[in-house]
């Protein structure tokens, strides 16, 4: 089957209003969220790659709805809706070496959260981090963003987190020390969608 040139000129205006349809979209997904604590501005979606940003897709798995899988190589998050269907975000993760691996859950969730240095992150470079040994409260320059969800297994906390973040060109890369980073306006989404004793699973290569 071929496609006239008539018909082309006439299909053109609905396929424009179609991709123009879904920027609005995206444009609503990430724009200025002004009744956040530390009013959070739109993100410039030209500098995110669309694959990093935000949409349901189609996923098959094992796993019940209501669970966040991270597949840590492909720098995506799942939030699986059951039926095939999830959610899916761009990610940052951890360098190697500090990455979480395996099965964990949601042992408890923070807004704004304040953000202390880890024992090994004070070892490693305590000329950095010894400053915010009594925490940094929460805010536009805090590491974990807007949102923070706290992984532990077997009722201990694994001090790994998901976590928003205030570098949003980070998403996609493996830079961060074994945390799971994802623009302020995801973290906020999922933050929503996620409860407390939630189930987390996360693949490594």
């Amino acid at each position: 089957m071929t496609l006239s040139r008539r018909g082309l000129i006439f299909g053109m205006p609905l396929f424009l209003a179609g991709c123009k349809t879904n920027q609005e979209a995206q444009q609503a997904l990430y724009g200025d969220k002004l009744d956040e604590r530390h009013p959070l501005p739109r993100v410039a979606l030209d500098k995110i790659a669309p694959e990093l940003r935000r949409q349901e897709v189609a996923y098959e798995t094992h796993e019940a709805p209501g669970t966040v899988v991270v597949d840590t190589p492909a720098r995506r998050l799942y939030y699986v809706l059951g039926n095939g269907r999830a959610i899916r975000y761009g990610v940052g993760v951890g360098r190697n070496g500090y990455a979480l691996a395996g099965n964990a859950y949601v042992g408890r969730k923070a807004e704004w959260p304040t953000w202390t240095p880890t024992p090994n992150m004070l070892r490693r470079d305590p000329e950095k981090n010894m400053k915010y040994a009594g925490g940094l409260p929460g805010g536009p320059n805090n590491p974990l963003g807007a949102r923070a969800m706290y992984l532990y297994r077997a009722g201990n906390d694994t001090m790994f987190r998901l976590h928003g973040t205030n570098q949003p060109w980070s998403i996609g890369q493996a830079m961060s020390s074994g945390c799971v980073r994802m623009m302020n306006h995801d973290v906020i989404d999922l933050y929503d969608r996620v409860k407390v004793g939630d189930r987390v699973v996360v693949l490594q290569a």
